[in-house]
């Protein structure tokens, strides 16, 4: 692919974005293949580096505020009509109270999501804790010459500690899943705004 290729699929790609920030994406990603091709590489191997202009421009857009989107494609659109007044006016006890409650959903089921990550990583650092606080009731225990106790408890702070761990790294990647979750839904909605498919 040649540089003017390259440009011309990453203008497309973030078509929908303000044209200032399209000139500025464009200007840099030029300057950086015009780099590579100083540096001695050929025009397709820069081009082949700075890589797939579809994957730069989805990058580009999840970084971009939603709310620079929106003022956008506001500022794009055409004035409304008298009709389009008057039947936003009349709507409004029906569009209103819809907007309301999708609003209300979304923002419960976020909350929910993240109370119960919260939760297990809560729980995954009472199980962390408690094995050393039991290790430590262990040796009590064997102190006192009370040797069933004592082992009951040593036994129970080894269980601790290994649930723990294994609870970490299962906090860890259901934390990392929410949050590319969270990522792609949030760049759904950007591509909405955007007016794109893909």
């Amino acid at each position: 692919m040649t540089k003017q290729e390259f440009l011309e699929r990453l203008r497309a790609g973030l078509s929908g974005l303000p044209e200032a920030d399209i000139e500025e994406q464009l200007r840099f990603y030029s300057e950086m293949i015009d780099d590579r091709m100083e540096d001695g590489l050929s025009e397709e191997e820069s081009v082949k580096q700075t890589g797939d202009p579809a994957q730069i421009a989805a990058r580009i857009i999840s970084e971009t505020p939603i709310t620079r989107l929106v003022r956008e494609k506001v500022k794009n659109r055409r004035p409304m009509g008298a009709l389009g007044i008057i039947l936003i006016v009349l709507g409004f006890p029906l569009w209103f109270p819809l907007a309301i409650t999708i609003f209300a959903v979304l923002f419960s089921i976020s909350i929910t999501i993240f109370a119960i990550l919260f939760s297990l990583w809560a729980t995954d650092f009472a199980m962390a804790l408690s094995s050393p606080t039991l290790f430590v009731g262990s040796i009590i225990y064997f102190i006192h010459a009370n040797i069933t106790h004592g082992f009951l408890s040593l036994s129970a702070s080894f269980v601790m500690a290994g649930l723990a761990i294994l609870m970490f790294f299962a906090c860890k990647v259901l934390s990392k899943f929410t949050i590319n979750l969270l990522r792609d839904l949030v760049l759904g909605i950007k591509r909405l705004i955007l007016g794109k498919e893909n």
